[in-house]
């Protein structure tokens, strides 16, 4: 409206502007206010000729159209907070005050009123778990949760059960405090026996069996976790029963010279049935019990007799010299149409299977001059019988190694020895000094 300087009405024709922003004007006038708010000074201009006037514009924010959560996504460990905000805009994207209420609508953990977040102890992805709400407008946040530190590696098996020279494959599972899964990358180690371990965690057994607590280990990092190998012989090719814990056993009569400290040491039981004769002990010495026509000696001569005639009825497989000085018998079944005689060294070869087994049978007498059994590649005494038809004797010196089974009498002459047992069904055993019977 234009006026004079008295202030009449001027009639004008007027160009409409506008100069400091906030919108835009038509030339008749109509304002559209932009997007921006904020207070715009005398930004409206109506201008006739050189005169002109002006007109302030305040823009205000519209109406609430989003909610922004942030952080979003949010990644942490189980059980971190988070402190979460939430920000209103119009439709232009300016900010309008709010106040939201805060919830946890896919699980993940806890929120406050403040939106202070907890995660929970289950890790995994929370896809717009985080939400903040403004009457009917709402924003979202996405988290993630990650399992916490490594707390614990589990080994398994725990225990594993397993043969002489058997294998066992080994796991390690790394957990946080809430048993969640952790990737690991463990190094393995063998710390109490029992065996050697390669770098993938496979197992291999030695051939001492025994309970080998938490040998297996597996470590990352300051963390390890261990599992229990339990080694256990397999099962003999002949069972002796109650007789496997005797050095001696007899059925008519068992002597040892007494000379004192050089006496004869046993290991294991000494068992008789049916006599009940025995002499030299003490001074000789055994280890275990002394069973002389009791009911365990009577049950290990039954046990004996089982596994005497289980050995006369395995197949032969290989027919052996008179002597067997100087030959190298692998696994297998040996048999001799009279007596075997040992002088010099025989080789036992197992051929790398420490669960390998060796009969050597004769159908008469067993005799040894000074002999030597030896062994190799995991040959083992407890896996060796030595069958004979009558009766063995073993000459000064010798040193045999298995299980001596005679369906007569043993005779063991000054200074040798057996890594096994002396068994004899009907006859004696007969000792002179300087003996060692150890059990295998």
């Amino acid at each position: 409206m234009g006026r004079d300087a008295g202030g009449n009405v001027v009639p004008i024709v007027v160009t409409w502007s506008v100069v400091s922003g906030g919108g835009t004007i038509s030339p008749t006038g109509l304002f559209t206010a932009g997007t921006l708010p904020g207070t715009f000074t005398n930004t409206v201009q109506a201008t006739a000729g050189l005169l002109s006037g002006n007109a302030t514009v305040v823009v205000l924010a519209g109406p609430l159209a989003t909610i922004t959560v942030t952080p979003n996504p949010d990644t942490l460990a189980i059980t971190a907070a988070q402190q979460f905000t939430a920000v209103g805009t119009d439709a232009g994207g300016n900010v309008v005050p709010i106040v939201v209420t805060w919830s946890v609508v896919s699980g993940g953990g806890t929120i406050s009123p403040t939106g202070l977040f907890t995660a929970g102890t289950l890790p995994g992805t929370f896809t717009n778990t985080v939400r903040a709400t403004d009457g009917l407008t709402f924003g979202n946040a996405t988290v993630v949760v990650l399992a916490g530190p490594l707390a614990t590696i589990t080994v398994t098996p725990n225990p594993a059960t397993l043969e002489v020279n058997g294998t066992q494959q080994f796991t390690a599972v790394g957990t946080d405090a809430s048993g969640n899964v952790v990737p690991i990358t463990a190094a393995w180690a063998v710390i109490n026996g029992g065996g050697a371990i390669n770098g993938t965690g496979f197992f291999t057994a030695g051939i001492i069996d025994g309970t080998f607590v938490n040998t297996v280990r597996a470590t990352s990092g300051l963390i390890n976790g261990t599992a229990t190998v339990v080694i256990n012989e397999p099962p003999p090719l002949i069972p002796l029963g109650t007789a496997s814990t005797y050095g001696i056993l007899a059925g008519s009569f068992v002597s040892c010279v007494d000379l004192g400290a050089a006496a004869l040491t046993v290991g294991g039981d000494i068992g008789l049935f049916p006599a009940a004769s025995i002499s030299g002990f003490p001074t000789c010495t055994l280890s275990g019990a002394l069973h002389l026509a009791d009911a365990p000696a009577t049950q290990a001569q039954l046990d004996l007799t089982a596994a005497f005639d289980s050995l006369v009825a395995l197949p032969c497989g290989s027919a052996i010299a008179a002597d067997l000085g100087g030959q190298t018998l692998t696994p297998g079944v040996y048999c001799a149409p009279t007596s075997v005689g040992l002088t010099g060294t025989v080789i036992i070869d197992a051929l790398g299977d420490p669960n390998a087994h060796f009969v050597i049978k004769s159908t008469t007498t067993l005799t040894t001059a000074t002999a030597q059994v030896t062994l190799l590649n995991g040959a083992r005494a407890r896996n060796i019988y030595w069958l004979v038809g009558s009766s063995a004797t073993l000459g000064t010196g010798s040193a045999l190694k298995g299980q001596l089974i005679a369906l007569t009498s043993i005779t063991l002459n000054d200074n040798a020895t057996i890594l096994g047992r002396a068994l004899a069904r009907k006859g004696a055993v007969t000792l002179g000094t300087g003996n060692a019977i150890t059990l295998p």
